[in-house]
């Protein structure tokens, strides 16, 4: 059934587009697959039981779903690179969108400094598949992937482009397709869709306007199918689109205010939000620690040391001395953090098993089985799927390729 539709798709490229390319009528051209890896930061697995993502839908229903855990913690950065090194947060090293590290004293790696970002010693705890990739000859190309414009472990993607979020959605796609007009285009590529979070991030999951980015990225999908059909590429793509988290209601009147328990004279405020990072100043650790650990009203704070084992989380270098966790809903906050923007309604960041943090995981494509459904699985294990997928030795890894060969026509 995928087929006929992705046929379909390329009989309407022909009168919408007017690009038709002229093929010999049962020609048949045997060529490698194609391998595109979508994320739509923040976009939950309930987005699409809303009527408005057709596309999506589609690829769901004739091909692989299912909800799939974030790493901890359910950040962007950290599980962005979880996706593509197969490894949690804490062992990749990203472990939080804002980080200090202890051998760079004083420096500060936030997702808005690129000069930061651009030293290597951030990523240097895992490698990302592009890497690996470009390594065994499978040329990639990554358009927005997190981490992927910088040059790391002296490797680039073949094809890549620096972050620029104003770019639209549809322009990302033509440079991917693009890309694809090469006369040696990749066989791995990356695609990155930002809105459906800023829009959750702004207005709330249930809010009207995250229902309408997550509509303007499926029409964006829909563009990057017509584009492929109209080149013919419609029956070697292999697609696995997800989400790195979910998204949850907050307010601002459910806020845990970390100044009122530990001031700027007893620890520095690492982290905040549904996650906290405190670092106790020297000599004020017994003192810290008497005012925050255990379990307070929303929310619980550990030692690093003694995070629960779920977590896998609390070993790294970069993660401060005690962690806490909001429940869902509310927020740490301190003035020695940003300010938060005037209108937040929707936060992730929290325990990567509430339903609120569940990520989209939809695979489809000739390597996929139609219809099938999968139990829920942690994301690190589709790193090993990529892997399988274009053909290259993985990196060691935490994730299983079990998790989803159900969903592969010829597993290994």
């Amino acid at each position: 059934m995928k087929l006929v539709w992705l046929r379909g798709l390329a009989l309407s490229a022909c009168v919408l587009l007017a690009a038709c390319a002229h093929r010999e009528e049962g020609a048949v051209e045997l060529a490698p697959p194609i391998t595109i890896l979508v994320s739509i930061d923040g976009f939950r697995p309930d987005y699409l039981n809303r009527g408005e993502t057709p596309t999506l839908s589609r690829l769901a229903e004739t091909g692989v779903l299912a909800e799939v855990r974030p790493s901890f913690p359910s950040l962007t950065f950290p599980n962005h690179y979880s996706l593509v090194t197969g490894l949690r947060p804490d062992r990749h090293g990203v472990v939080n969108n804002r980080m200090e590290e202890p051998l760079r004293p004083g420096v500060v790696f936030t997702l808005s400094d690129r000069v930061v970002g651009a030293d290597p010693i951030w990523w240097e705890g895992g490698t990302p598949i592009w890497i690996t990739a470009e390594r065994q000859g499978v040329r990639s190309a990554t358009m927005f992937w997190p981490g992927s414009d910088y040059e790391l472990q002296g490797t680039r993607p073949y094809r890549w482009r620096a972050f620029d979020q104003s770019l639209p959605d549809f322009a990302r796609v033509d440079v991917l397709l693009a890309w694809l007009d090469e006369p040696e285009p990749a066989s791995f590529y990356t695609l990155y869709f930002d809105i459906v979070d800023t829009a959750g991030h702004r207005n709330g999951p249930d809010a009207p306007e995250t229902t309408s980015a997550a509509a303007q990225v499926d029409a964006a999908l829909a563009r990057l199918l017509a584009g492929l059909a109209t080149r013919g590429l419609e029956e070697r793509v292999n697609f696995v689109i997800v989400a790195d988290h979910g998204m949850a209601e907050v307010a601002d009147d459910r806020f845990i205010e970390l100044d009122a328990v530990v001031s700027a004279e007893m620890a520095r405020v690492v982290w905040d939000g549904p996650l906290a990072g405190v670092e106790p100043l020297a000599g004020r650790e017994a003192e810290v620690e008497q005012a925050l650990l255990g379990v307070h009203p929303h929310g619980e704070c550990w030692r690093k040391s003694e995070m629960p084992a779920r977590f896998h989380f609390g070993t790294h270098r970069r993660i401060p001395a005690i962690v806490c966790l909001a429940e869902i809903g509310w927020r740490y906050r301190s003035a020695q953090m940003r300010a938060y923007p005037g209108q937040t309604r929707g936060a992730h960041g929290y325990d990567p098993a509430a339903p609120e943090m569940a990520a989209l995981f939809i695979a489809h494509g000739p390597a996929f089985e139609e219809g099938v459904r999968l139990d829920t699985f942690d994301n690190v294990s589709i790193y090993p799927l990529i892997a399988h997928l274009i053909g290259v030795e993985p990196e060691e890894n935490d994730g299983v390729l079990s998790d989803t060969a159900r969903a592969l026509v010829s597993p290994p």
